[in-house]
C-alpha cells in the first residue's frame, strides 16, 4: 500500500514560517528539531526545512504546486485568517476558492469542498 507520509516545504527562515503556520493558519506543533519544524493540520504533517524558498510566481494558476485547505465554514475561516494578518491574493476563478501564499511564496487555496 502506498500513502503520502508528509509534505516538506523548503523555507528561508524556519522560525518565521513556523510563526505563520501556527499563528495565522492554526497548525499544531509536532516537534521542533532546531532547523527542522514539524507541524500538523488534521492528519497531515508538514516539515518546514531550511532551503532557498525562491518561488516567484504572481498568480495561483502559474504555481508549480499548491496545498488546498478545506474549511467547513469558508467565510468564518477566511475572516479568522485575515484577523491574524493573512492577505488573500485573489481566487482560483471562483469566490469560493480563495488563494494566498506563505512567507516563502508557497501557494495555498482555501475552499469549502462541498461548495467549490
Amino acid at each position: 500500500m502506498l500513502k503520502i507520509g508528509h509534505i516538506e516545504l523548503f523555507v528561508k527562515n524556519t522560525a518565521a514560517s513556523q510563526k505563520f503556520f501556527q499563528d495565522v493558519l492554526g497548525f499544531e506543533l509536532v516537534a521542533d528539531q532546531g532547523a527542522f519544524i514539524w507541524l500538523k493540520c488534521g492528519a497531515v504533517e508538514i516539515l518546514l526545512r531550511p532551503g532557498k524558498g525562491n518561488l516567484s510566481v504572481d498568480q495561483y494558476q502559474d504555481a508549480a504546486s499548491a496545498i488546498v485547505l478545506y474549511a467547513d465554514d469558508l467565510a468564518k475561516t477566511a475572516n479568522d485568517f485575515e484577523a491574524r494578518g493573512l492577505s488573500f491574493n485573489g481566487t482560483d476563478g471562483s469566490d469560493g476558492c480563495l488563494t494566498f501564499t506563505d512567507p516563502d511564496g508557497h501557494w495555498f487555496q482555501l475552499v469549502n469542498p462541498e461548495h467549490a
